[in-house]
């Protein structure tokens, strides 16, 4: 029901809401001089801090390395799109710890892996 929340035009327009609250009480601050309006900046700030990072922890928890040592998704398949963007969710779902602790053979696992590769061979609406 909510799978918008996962997506990446969610956290964009999360990000872009937020820019509009600071940039709204920055020039309310900079007419008028009032400091309620800086609070209010130092609290959007700190909100967006809080609501965003869970979304991006998952993406910088991942170096370069880890990723190429990860066994990629595509040993079934030759479709690199898809491998791609299973890898993508992968990284996007779990951090490396949390990945190499998981248990492949999961039903939880499993149903990720479904999920995901009904997402990514769906066309959507873009």
């Amino acid at each position: 029901m909510f799978d918008f929340l996962d997506s990446d035009w969610f956290n964009i327009g999360l990000e872009i809401v937020f820019l509009l609250f600071i940039s709204y009480d920055a020039k309310k601050y900079f007419e008028t001089k009032k400091k309620e309006y800086i609070l209010n900046i130092v609290l959007t700030i700190g909100f967006a801090i809080w609501v965003l990072y869970p979304f991006y922890t998952s993406y910088v928890g991942w170096e370069d390395t880890q990723k190429q040592e990860m066994l990629s998704h595509c040993n079934d398949t030759k479709d690199t799109k898809l491998c791609k963007c299973l890898d993508d969710a992968t990284f996007k779902n779990y951090t490396y710890e949390e990945y190499k602790l998981l248990d492949k053979n999961s039903s939880d696992y499993k149903e990720f892996l479904d999920d995901a590769k009904e997402e990514c061979q769906d066309e959507g609406w873009f």
